[in-house]
């Protein structure tokens, strides 16, 4: 059993009362701001989430690390944070959804739950577009909603002016209570411009230097100073003693490490830091490779890895490096272990499918992909394994998530494929997990914390594949 120990962790959470409330802009906002000042700051993004915790990534010069308490369960994400927040300055954790929003009407594994468990201070940003004291009655329901949860302050979002800042502030500090913290004006650009699936990713931005500076003149009007002190009043946290890293692989330092290429340019930046660090620490050398600039795949890989991205907003240039694709087939036919989740499947169909475009792909998978205007699949995912595959023993069961707007043409019945689909989506009516040679090709993301096996499955097709070179 882990021995407990308690540590100062100054912290907060930033919440809404719904999606797209400003709190990507808020956290990004102040963790610019808290850089600034010189003072560490470390983040941590709520739920399944790749695009937000790239932009947390980008402005606190840390990995962001993903807290899900559906996948990891509530005691692990807790460790998670103790292991990975900073002592010495700001921890800020972003939500998700709607403050009280989870996984039914309870709100089970909701933002509100996992300030709780952490014993988190909440910020609530609040979206002041053509409303003035009904927001106070929304903060008010809030506070009233669960009294276990510790709002400490509003911060106001696309406020236009400053009459309607003032009335917004006069109606929630006398109503609520609360401290409003800030007000960012009303802008007609949006300062984080998003598309399908979110934001832009930090990689696809034009002009970042810009945006920091534009961060800064958004976040004029925050009370950092207060903000900060709210953070370090925050209580103790409990955790387990960190005599080591969080566990997700197995470390075995009495074998020969295996190469594992993963694919990392703009294209594909879907990856758990979690995930990467588990196969270093299982013994894996990472090899980052491009797929849109890249001639060939490295001839000594023992494995791949390609996540998650948009395949979609640069089909004509990963279309055109021929020469990459027929690498990436010619490694697939002679039995190199790929695992690709969502963006490596569209990778390696036949063709991708987008604005009414045929994209020529690496033709590894048996069929085309095309792009809807919706998503196709959203949401966590339960599997079962109950097929031969390279990587997970048959009856293990897998949970995710995904997020995808592309589907397979084909039929359940043409494909091989590995897993049911208990909850989710998947590629088919029921089945996930296209598997072809020694590659698995799913649209379910998973998380190394979650599912310890996905390492441990990838280094041994990784060494198995060594073994018989």
């Amino acid at each position: 059993m882990d021995r407990l120990h308690t540590r100062a962790l100054p912290r907060l959470v930033i919440a809404g009362l719904s999606g797209d409330a400003g709190k990507t802009l808020v956290s990004v906002a102040l963790a610019v701001i808290f850089r600034d000042r010189d003072v560490p700051v470390c983040a941590f993004k709520k739920g399944p989430d790749y695009i937000d915790a790239a932009w947390l990534t980008w402005a606190t010069g840390h990995p962001a690390r993903n807290l899900d308490t559906y996948l990891m369960g509530g005691d692990l994400a807790r460790r998670s944070f103790v292991e990975h927040a900073t002592g010495d300055g700001v921890n800020i954790i972003e939500g998700n959804r709607g403050v009280y929003d989870g996984g039914d009407a309870r709100g089970t594994h909701s933002t509100a739950q996992l300030a709780k468990l952490l014993g988190a201070p909440v910020v609530l940003v609040v979206d002041g577009a053509k409303v003035t004291r009904t927001a106070a009655a929304c903060v008010l329901g809030c506070q009233a909603l669960d009294p276990d949860v510790r709002f400490a302050g509003v911060i106001l979002n696309r406020v236009s002016g400053s009459r309607h800042e003032r009335v917004l502030r006069e109606a929630i500090e006398a109503t609520c209570e609360l401290p409003v913290l800030g007000a960012i004006p009303r802008s007609d650009a949006r300062l984080l411009p998003g598309r399908h699936l979110g934001l832009v990713t930090p990689e696809e931005h034009p002009e970042t230097a810009e945006l920091g500076r534009q961060l800064r003149i958004a976040a004029q009007s925050l009370d950092v100073d207060r903000l900060l002190a709210m953070a370090r009043q925050a209580p103790m946290v409990e955790g387990p003693a960190l005599d080591g890293p969080v566990p997700h692989g197995e470390p075995d330092s009495a074998v020969v490490p295996v190469r594992i290429g993963f694919l990392l340019d703009s294209a594909f930046t879907f990856y758990y830091p979690e995930n990467l660090e588990a196969l270093e620490c299982a013994g894996a050398r990472l090899v980052p490779i491009s797929a849109l600039t890249s001639a060939e795949l490295p001839a000594d890989l023992d494995a791949l890895y390609i996540g998650g991205g948009f395949p979609e907003t640069h089909a004509a240039a990963l279309s055109s490096n021929a020469p990459f694709l027929s690498s990436l087939r010619r490694a697939a036919e002679r039995g190199l272990p790929i695992y690709a989740e969502c963006g490596g499947l569209m990778l390696l169909s036949r063709a991708l499918w987008w604005q009414q475009r045929k994209y020529p792909m690496a033709g590894v998978l048996p069929f085309d992909v095309e792009m809807l205007a919706t998503p196709h699949g959203h949401g966590y995912t339960q599997l079962v394994v109950d097929g031969p595959n390279p990587f997970f023993a048959e009856g293990t069961a897998l949970k995710g998530h995904e997020f995808h707007y592309s589907r397979a043409l084909a039929g359940p019945d043409s494909v091989p494929t590995a897993c049911a689909v208990v909850r989710g989506t998947g590629c088919f009516a029921g089945r996930d997990a296209v598997v072809v040679h020694q590659t698995l090709a799913s649209y379910t993301h998973l998380h190394a914390l979650a599912t310890p096996q996905w390492a441990t499955g990838v280094m041994g097709a990784a060494r198995r594949f060594s073994g018989s070179r």
